[in-house]
């Protein structure tokens, strides 16, 4: 159900055609990247966090990790994930496959600077066997996200 939402959002969005489904798990980072067959830096990466009782998506380049500094800085409060056995219901999408794309009502999402580095970027679409090819600039074109610097710096 979850693909099926992401899919009728990237449509109505022009997008349906960049969906990837895969025979392979995407769930993780590493298994995308190597489904993909690309850098795991290119694997959008969506994380759920609960600002009080707002949830919030960030998504970020797959290897980056959220600085809670950085984040503290940010949003004015502390970075609290949601567990993984709350994410499908808050998110509409389970793990492996969170996305920006048909989550339910009210959620807002960020795009962190850490995208940037890359052109075309690799976010879930629903599921944990699917992704969707697009530009860093699509992808904030579609989600209507603001950008943040929530992650902390790359180490050579």
């Amino acid at each position: 159900m979850a693909l099926e939402k992401a899919e009728a959002y990237l449509k109505q969005a022009g997008f349906a055609d960049r969906i990837i489904k895969l025979e392979q798990s995407t769930a993780t980072v590493d298994l995308a990247a190597a489904a993909l067959g690309v850098e795991p830096g290119m694997i959008a990466k969506t994380m759920s966090f609960y600002q009080g009782e707002q949830v919030v998506l960030i998504l970020t380049e797959g290897t980056a990790r959220i600085d809670n500094r950085k984040y503290k800085d940010t949003f004015h409060i502390k970075a609290k994930m949601i567990p993984f056995e709350e994410v499908e219901a808050a998110v509409g999408h389970a793990p492996g496959g969170v996305c920006p794309f048909g989550i339910k009502e009210g959620i807002t999402v960020y795009l962190d600077e850490s995208l940037k580095q890359f052109e075309t970027v690799y976010p879930a679409a629903g599921d944990d066997h699917s992704a969707v090819r697009l530009s860093v600039s699509e992808l904030a074109q579609i989600t209507g996200a603001s950008w943040v610097d929530v992650c902390k710096e790359a180490v050579d």
